[in-house]
């Protein structure tokens, strides 16, 4: 009976960890919008809600005005973008080095998408979870919040016409 009663523990508390694990599976990023922690903002600097990005395919974009790279490739996603905004979103991580420059750079590309508060602590934890070291980079994400690409500014500037449909193959 003394050995039951250890058994009988040990089997109950693997049951019950493995309850928790598939809960907090589930109260995991269940959507591309629960990767942005704190308020997404529009190209004017105004709180819009979340549910924007709903069942969209979001590209994560790591940039700053200062980058000669980032401005050489912002104008190509501001184009794909603005060519797929049904299916894709963008999400702009500014490295600028102020708000100002921050809403100047995406007033003056034309930038019409979403944008997290400058330098905040949301912003440097997407900066951290993706492990962004250098700009520009574009990190695709599934409707669902799931990594697709780590490559999104090569797939844009390589295949425009197929990104969409090879993104969404990637994600099934």
């Amino acid at each position: 009976m003394k050995k039951i009663i250890p058994l009988t523990l040990a089997v109950a508390s693997v049951i019950l960890l493995s309850g928790l694990s598939a809960a907090e599976k589930a109260k995991g990023s269940s959507s591309a919008s629960d990767l942005f922690d704190g308020p997404l903002l529009d190209a004017k600097g105004t709180e819009v809600s979340k549910e924007a990005l709903a069942g969209k395919t979001i590209g994560i974009y790591f940039s700053a005005h200062w980058c000669p790279p980032c401005r050489s490739f912002t104008p190509k996603l501001v184009k794909f973008r603005d060519a797929n905004k049904k299916d894709f979103e963008v999400v702009f991580v500014s490295s600028d080095r102020s708000p100002k420059a921050q809403l100047g750079y995406m007033k003056e590309t034309g930038m019409k998408w979403y944008t997290m508060p400058h330098g905040s602590g949301a912003a440097k934890a997407l900066k951290k979870k993706y492990g962004i070291r250098g700009i520009p980079a574009l990190i695709i994400v599934s409707p669902d919040g799931k990594t697709i690409t780590k490559n999104g500014r090569g797939d844009v500037s390589s295949n425009a016409k197929g990104a969409i449909k090879a993104w969404a193959k990637k994600s099934s």
